[in-house]
């Protein structure tokens, strides 16, 4: 009897995980996954997608959690270029196509300095999350991000 619902126990757990968001191919609103041949990895996001909350962005934080970032969302792919002026922990920028795929990476900006970071020419969307954890998941160009902003320009990896 103990066998049999130790077994119950871990089907039903099974089952819950498979069908939790985060793997269930569903896209949450305040979350981004992240994959590639490294393996796969997620963030709990706030989204940028106005001109004043791109322009406040992570400034005067003292701290981010580990699992935390920011994404920011243009209208249309457009140039753009970052910089860390009042922002006080070291950040890790992506720059993202339309369809999801990260174009380039910016890794450990310094706080503070106000040199531009450029993403390129047709930047969609941009991550940031804490310095270091790019390289240490092994986030590259060629990752691919889903989220729902993606889904009606040809996501790369669909919700």
């Amino acid at each position: 009897m103990l066998r049999r619902l130790q077994y119950w126990s871990l089907a039903a757990a099974a089952s819950f995980v498979m069908t939790a968001p985060g793997f269930a191919g569903e896209c949450q609103s305040g979350r981004v996954d992240l994959r590639g041949s490294w393996g796969q990895t997620g963030f709990s996001v706030e989204i940028a997608d106005d001109e004043q909350e791109r322009a406040q962005g992570l400034m005067f934080r003292k701290s981010m959690p580990r699992g935390a970032g920011m994404l920011f969302v243009y209208d249309q792919p457009q140039p753009a270029a970052f910089w860390m002026k009042n922002t006080l922990i070291p950040l890790d920028i992506i720059f993202l196509s339309e369809n999801g795929l990260v174009t380039s990476v910016h890794e450990n900006a310094k706080p503070g300095d106000l040199t531009p970071i450029p993403g390129g020419d047709n930047v969609f969307a941009v991550l940031e999350i804490n310095g270091g954890l790019a390289r240490r998941y092994g986030i590259a160009s060629g990752t691919q991000m889903r989220h729902q902003i993606f889904s009606a320009r040809g996501a790369v990896w669909p919700c």
